[in-house]
């Protein structure tokens, strides 16, 4: 263990029994949102499909410049 990952246990440790397991809980909520579960087989279908129509060449890709002014609210055009 380094040394300020003992500092910090050594904190945790010094905490009342409540506010410890109010710590553990958000440590292992932010250990499951870095290591996301597996896409399940609904999405992974999806996935394959979204894929497939692109490679056919069916949709028309919109660049991420475009999409993410319009996610802010603006009037960026399609092209």
């Amino acid at each position: 263990m380094s040394l300020r990952t003992e500092q910090v246990l050594q904190t945790a440790l010094s905490l009342p029994s409540a506010e410890q397991v109010e710590l553990i809980e958000a440590l292992i909520a932010a250990q499951d949102e870095a290591d996301p579960q597996p896409l399940d087989d609904a999405w992974m279908t999806e996935i394959q499909r979204r894929s497939a129509e692109f490679d056919a060449g069916k949709v028309t890709p919109i660049p991420w410049s475009v999409v993410r002014d319009r996610g802010r609210g603006g009037e960026a055009s399609n092209g």
